[in-house]
């Protein structure tokens, strides 16, 4: 199965997917499922289910939370994460039995990215080794190697704000049991997207 770790919906205000048009592009793009991972909230994740009709295909809830340490992703949360301090949102996390990457860690041209990873990488469960966002390669590489050598799972993404990206971007994973695959996953797939996409993020921002 082929899935997509990481897209935004309209929930987080700085992107243009709509939650059930998110399925319609996945499948589109050839993915078996999504997780849609909002700024600070799950809402894009709830919606995003409740739109799924095909037992086949995969919905994860997930939300990006900006910490007061950078961002970090929790997957199969059911709870809004209400605090910003990092420890306290590991923990939140934990309480949900959530599955915790750290996003884009060495990308230097976001302010919101994980500060001191090789710290954080002992608090979480894996990595972002792909985000197609990066516009440089080095980056996705230096997350690769953080998560081989703390022995994290691989997670993949396309970082998607945009119907256009997503699938650019994911894991593959073999078996059933999602949460343990993902968790020990090793295997994805990705390629970047172009710099004008990113303008359309900003741009998004911006508007009222």
């Amino acid at each position: 199965m082929k899935i997509d770790l990481h897209i935004h919906s309209k929930y987080s205000g700085d992107a243009f997917n709509e939650p059930r048009d998110i399925i319609k592009q996945a499948k589109k793009a050839g993915l078996d499922g999504v997780a849609v991972t909002d700024h600070n909230t799950i809402k894009g994740g709830e919606e995003t289910a409740r739109c799924n009709s095909d037992e086949d295909f995969i919905v994860i809830t997930g939300a990006e939370i900006k910490t007061d340490r950078g961002e970090v992703i929790g997957y199969f949360l059911n709870e809004e994460i209400e605090s910003r301090s990092f420890e306290e949102v590991i923990d939140a996390m934990r309480d949900q039995d959530a599955l915790i990457s750290i996003p884009h860690p060495y990308d230097l041209f976001r302010s919101n990215r994980i500060k001191d990873p090789e710290k954080a990488a002992g608090s979480v469960d894996a990595v972002e080794v792909f985000n197609s966002r990066c516009l440089l390669s080095s980056f996705n590489g230096q997350a690769l190697s953080l998560s081989e050598r703390f022995s994290l799972g691989a997670t993949a993404g396309s970082d998607a704000h945009s119907p256009e990206e997503i699938g650019s971007a994911g894991v593959i994973i073999k078996g059933e049991r999602v949460h343990e695959e993902i968790l020990r996953n090793r295997e994805y797939f990705g390629r970047k997207n172009p710099a004008l996409l990113h303008a359309k993020t900003t741009l998004q921002r911006l508007l009222p």
